[in-house]
């Protein structure tokens, strides 16, 4: 079955919008768990918009299920990972002045740090994924480097299943299934993530081998109309509804 890691940071950013302590991202992330999230996502950046340190020690010391910590290679956020702990770790590529992630890691242009930082994380017991795009010579190099995953970036599939781009939504989906099997063939564990919602979620729950999917802003923004349990429930229901199905 494929497995649910729910991104919680756009509760954190409602609360940094005041400087209050509510919404709680503790509160959020259990709430969360109760529905059946098999993971709690969260993406600690250099500029802390969202995520701050405090919330990434806390959700590690109370969550049930794991922790899930996106961060970039800066020295400061490694070494906070590696004094954390979290049961995974998402390295992503980070701009300050980007609303959200906005493309892969170019992991053949940084293996030397990436592998580095690799061992670092995977020696503490961290098991490591790297968020590529769906290309062929990143899963390669994700392999090379000693990645234990790879998270495929579902942004362009996303984008153009929304504005009904068909041509680019089927091109993209092709290219999402392939770099996922030459991920299997390597023995990377393979998940998927970035602009997921409730309407094109189920193909990428269909591709042979997903592991895991992390969506966040789609679940974060139903909530806001039903609650954030019925919010993640509705997703969970999406998800398992169609992971038996590997191919089409």
């Amino acid at each position: 079955m494929v497995k649910l890691g729910v991104n919680i940071d756009h509760i954190a950013t409602l609360r940094q919008a005041r400087k209050e302590n509510e919404p709680d991202v503790l509160k959020a992330a259990l709430l969360c768990e109760k529905a059946g999230a098999e993971a709690i996502t969260v993406h600690l950046r250099e500029d802390r918009r969202h995520i701050q340190d405090k919330d990434v020690y806390l959700l590690k010391k109370n969550i049930k299920t794991r922790l899930n910590l996106e961060m970039s290679v800066a020295q400061e956020i490694v070494k906070i990972a590696l004094d954390v702990n979290p049961d995974d770790v998402c390295i992503v590529p980070e701009k300050r002045n980007e609303l959200t992630t906005e493309g892969g890691l170019d992991v053949i242009n940084q293996k030397t740090i990436l592998k580095e930082i690799i061992e670092k994380l995977k020696r503490s017991g961290i098991r490591v994924s790297l968020f590529i795009n769906p290309e062929i010579e990143q899963v390669n190099a994700s392999a090379e480097v000693g990645a234990d995953c790879v998270e495929l970036h579902t942004g362009k599939y996303a984008i153009s299943f929304k504005n009904k781009l068909k041509d680019v939504y089927l091109s993209e989906l092709k290219r999402l299934k392939e770099a996922g099997e030459i991920a299997l063939k390597k023995g990377l564990i393979l998940n998927a993530g970035h602009g997921l919602d409730y309407e094109n979620v189920k193909e990428i729950a269909e591709i042979k081998g997903m592991n895991e999917l992390n969506i966040g802003f789609s679940i974060v923004s139903k909530a806001v109309f039903v609650g954030l349990e019925k919010a993640v429930n509705e997703m969970k229901d999406l998800i398992r509804d169609n992971s038996h199905i590997f191919n089409r």
